[in-house]
């Protein structure tokens, strides 16, 4: 990533304006966000609020108003954002050290923090790596072509919304070999795509299917989510899903383990993102209200060839 500074101002022109402090006093525009719509500052926006949980500078004043409520219904949000961006360090590292993955897509950037998947896969596999990474909010993808460098064919990004999975892999494979083991990553990106209780969650259902079938054999799918395991933490989404912004929805644990269908889990399987294969330390890792696992696609067996039937062996006189 380059230290060069990046023209952050909405596509659509809109501001917050501010009076004495942060908070905004009047906006342009007060309608409801949609996810890929035009960037809105009066809007909070989940991205950025989970780039001020992490430290960043990419955000809004609504987006630190609606930060700090969310943090006032759920005090663990930081540690929850902290939590699942080591995870996505950890997936990252083992499927690039230890799983020969060279291939990665991520989809549903977010803003760029320190340690992009890029980095992470560079460092643990310095030979050949490339990643693809997918977004299609419009402030995310002006920070993506100034801050996601790399050398031409090892980084690259593409303008492309997972609700229409069939156009993003299209676009995908413009930038990625899909004939080699390639991993797809979608953290903190699914609770953006349909609702967990509308039609047995078929929304989310059906577009894993089309990203699992785009998979070559050897290739593995890395999901990291939200769970509604936490009552506090359930409570902080209604409120943020009733303030005008596009809704992020929370899913089960047994629905996330269900995505992974028809895929073989890696040790230890769907848990809670602190327990998915953590660093060594002295401390305990907090318990947050997220789970994530990896999963490869298994290479297809032949069917078993019949014997050939014995040879008669007798002697005709």
């Amino acid at each position: 990533m380059t230290g060069q500074p990046v023209n952050t101002t909405p596509a659509d022109g809109s501001r917050a304006i501010r009076a004495g402090g942060d908070d905004p006093q009047t906006c342009r525009d007060t309608g409801p966000a949609r996810p890929g719509g035009p960037v809105s500052a009066c809007v909070p926006d989940w991205t950025r609020m989970w780039n001020y949980w992490l430290g960043g500078k990419d955000h809004y004043p609504a987006d630190r108003q609606a930060a700090t409520a969310y943090a006032g219904l759920f005090p663990g949000a930081a540690t929850l954002a902290r939590s699942c961006r080591y995870f996505t360090t950890r997936v990252v590292r083992y499927l690039a050290a230890g799983a020969g993955i060279r291939y990665f897509l991520d989809i549903g950037t977010g803003m760029p923090f320190a340690d992009p998947v890029h980095e992470v896969a560079q460092r643990a596999a310095p030979d050949e790596v490339c990643v693809c990474y997918a977004d299609n909010d419009p402030l995310v993808l002006a920070h993506a072509r100034a801050l996601l460098t790399g050398p031409p064919g090892i980084t690259g990004h593409i303008d492309a919304d997972l609700n229409d999975p069939g156009t993003l892999l299209a676009a995908a494979r413009t930038q990625l070999s899909f004939t080699r083991p390639a991993a797809i990553l979608l953290m903190i990106t699914l609770g953006h795509i349909g609702d967990p209780a509308d039609d047995d969650d078929q929304a989310a259902r059906a577009v894993i299917t089309a990203l699992k079938d785009a998979l070559p054999p050897g290739g593995y799918l890395a999901i990291c989510d939200i769970t509604s395991t936490d009552p506090a933490n359930n409570a902080a989404l209604s409120q943020f899903n009733q303030a005008g912004a596009a809704p992020y929805q929370a899913r089960s644990p047994e629905q996330i383990t269900r995505l992974f269908d028809g895929l073989e889990l890696t040790s230890p399987g769907v848990v809670p993102v602190h327990l998915w294969r953590p660093d060594p330390s002295p401390f305990p890792s907090p318990e947050v209200p997220a789970w994530g696992a990896a999963a490869v696609k298994q290479r297809t067996r032949q069917p078993a060839r019949p014997a050939p039937p014995p040879v008669n062996r007798e002697m005709r006189s």
